[in-house]
């Protein structure tokens, strides 16, 4: 019950259509109830009267049953066309809630969970939600309209006879919900098998090249036949339930008609029925019946749905660990002055990362860290624009502490190059665009040109409408990183982070790359995080960083005359250790 009050809200929108659809819906059950007992109307009537009287009469019943079907055929449509249309468009909010959750979780979420599960709640439960969303209302509606109408007619007919038809749908009733609760724990199963199977199908097909290179495919079918048949196993306990739940149910159907056959034998031989009432109480069995096993039916769709909702309401109801303060405000005329004061971090129950770090960077100036991996390097970058928050001390911009401005503001002041370039499938104008999507072509075309792209572009097919391809893979890593670059001019931010930029790179790629992001790092507070030290030789301060701390400080000859770590480091490369 808790589910379905937070699932009422959702129909708040539609609530012209959703009382228009239950208007039709009740249409309907009234013209199937008003046929039996018009042909009962007729029988005791009309059929009595003399045939010349009859024949003369029928016309008009025709046209007023052809009236009556033609009514009942307009709200059938508006039933199945709108209706759906409702369950449509609430699926399709709720994608877009579900979708602009996922993009507030701060990085911590991703790391927890899965793509493949992200994308089955999406897709697959909201599905079911949009049928339950549509059809649950329509189908208790109807189901109930047509079983109270039914009764009082059947009651009319004979009183003890219902009366025992009605211990039998009791007894179905209380089977139905014993079974309900059995349903409910195989549909949610469920529903963690098939994201089982999805994510295991994202991480295949996104690893591709690597199954291939080291032949993995027997690997990853061992994965995938694992999760596929847990997904089985889920299906074989689930069709068990619900087949013990339909042959109860036809049970208890047969049931009534036995009920309707012996009750009625004995009412005729007790001359307290008559042959012709007991047909007419058979054409409203049928009635009757019907929406008991709609309702039998949609216990399923029921069950499926509010597993569904269930799911979609853990990740709406999850509160993300980075928000906006509420009277944050907005970052603007930022110079580009970055302060780390005494910060540490941890990721979730993990030792700390980063232990009171220390850090000044003066507009305009470029600091590059080194040190061994895992020292904390990339996850004291990501501290900057709140990707993660610090878990002691402070990050300051200019003075203001980033916790205190919108996460939009502040991120929108600062450029980030990483040494895995993501690029979105689509042209090479779009993704140089990206984070400036309003950009007119000559901007587009002026940070390519600063990039040193250009003459790469006019050698596409294309040019700048060339489609990349799946995260770029018609591309080389070089060409990627140029548009990455490109696309960091075009947004054009006072303050730069490089993510190991060129450490994937080969020689001739690195220094063409290295000469773009000399051009890139002009003017702008710059911090880098090197692999390979010949590109941060000219840095005005380089940091060695590992899980202890920052070892040593200062600029490139001042660290090699310390003979530390850095000077090792700077050996190592030299190939003179």
């Amino acid at each position: 019950m808790k589910l379905i009050k937070k699932f009422i809200p959702y129909y708040k929108p539609y609530l012209g259509v959703f009382f228009l659809d239950l208007l039709c819906a009740s249409i309907l059950s009234i013209i199937d109830l008003a046929f039996p007992q018009f042909l009962r109307i007729l029988r005791a009537t009309l059929f009595l009267e003399a045939p010349e009287v009859i024949l003369k009469r029928l016309g008009l019943i025709a046209v007023l049953l052809i009236a009556m079907y033609a009514v009942r055929s307009l709200c059938r449509w508006y039933v199945t066309y709108q209706g759906h249309m409702m369950g449509a468009r609430m699926e399709s909010g709720m994608r877009r809630e579900l979708f602009d959750k996922f993009e507030s979780f701060s990085f911590s979420y991703y790391d927890t969970h899965n793509t493949g599960e992200m994308m089955s709640k999406l897709v697959s439960d909201l599905f079911d939600i949009s049928e339950l969303a549509h059809h649950g209302p329509e189908n208790i509606f109807i189901s109930v309209v047509k079983i109270l109408g039914s009764f009082i007619l059947l009651m009319r007919i004979n009183v003890p006879m219902t009366l025992c038809l009605v211990t039998v749908v009791v007894f179905m009733a209380l089977f139905a919900i014993y079974q309900n609760k059995k349903m409910r724990i195989t549909f949610r199963d469920n529903r963690k098998k098939i994201a089982g199977i999805n994510s295991s199908l994202q991480d295949t097909l996104g690893g591709i090249r690597v199954v291939k290179s080291f032949t993995g495919e027997e690997i990853e079918q061992k994965k995938f036949d694992d999760s596929n048949l847990a997904f089985l196993d889920s299906k074989k306990a689930n069709y068990r339930q619900m087949g013990i739940f339909n042959s109860g149910n036809n049970f208890f159907e047969g049931l009534m008609f036995v009920t309707v056959l012996v009750a009625g034998g004995f009412f005729i031989a007790k001359g307290q029925m008559t042959g012709e009432d007991l047909a007419i109480y058979a054409l409203y069995i049928n009635i009757f019946i019907n929406p008991v096993n709609v309702l039998v039916e949609f216990t399923e769709q029921l069950q499926k749905g509010l597993a569904g909702f269930e799911r979609f309401r853990e990740v709406v109801e999850t509160t993300p660990d980075i928000e906006d303060k509420e009277n944050a405000g907005e970052l603007k005329n930022v110079k580009g002055v970055i302060d780390y004061k005494d910060v540490s971090f941890s990721y979730e129950d993990d030792e700390n990362v980063l232990n009171h770090i220390d850090l000044h960077v003066d507009a305009g100036k470029s600091v590059a860290i080194v040190g061994p991996s895992g020292g904390g390097k990339t996850t004291l970058c990501s501290l900057l624009p709140r990707f993660y928050d610090v878990t002691g001390g402070s990050v300051l911009i200019d003075g203001t502490d980033i916790r205190d401005v919108t996460q939009k503001s502040l991120r929108s002041y600062i450029g980030i190059v990483q040494q895995d370039v993501y690029l979105f499938n689509g042209t090479v104008k779009e993704n140089i665009a990206y984070g400036k999507p309003e950009a007119t072509m000559e901007e587009i075309v002026e940070a390519a040109r600063r990039a040193d792209l250009l003459d790469f572009i006019e050698t596409l097919p294309n040019g700048f409408e060339t489609q990349v391809g799946e995260r770029g893979a018609r591309l080389s890593g070089g060409q990627k990183q140029r548009i990455a670059i490109a696309r960091v001019f075009l947004k054009n931010p006072p303050i730069l982070i490089l993510d190991e930029a060129t450490s994937a790179l080969d020689n001739e790629s690195e220094r063409y790359i290295q000469e773009s992001l000399d051009k890139l790092s002009v003017g702008r507070t710059t911090i880098t995080i090197a692999h390979r030290l010949s590109t941060i030789l000219g840095a005005d301060e380089i940091l060695v960083l590992d899980g202890d701390g920052i070892k040593e400080r200062g600029n490139h000859k001042e660290l090699i005359k310390l003979g530390g770590l850095y000077e090792k480091y700077y050996r190592m490369q030299l190939g003179k250790v």
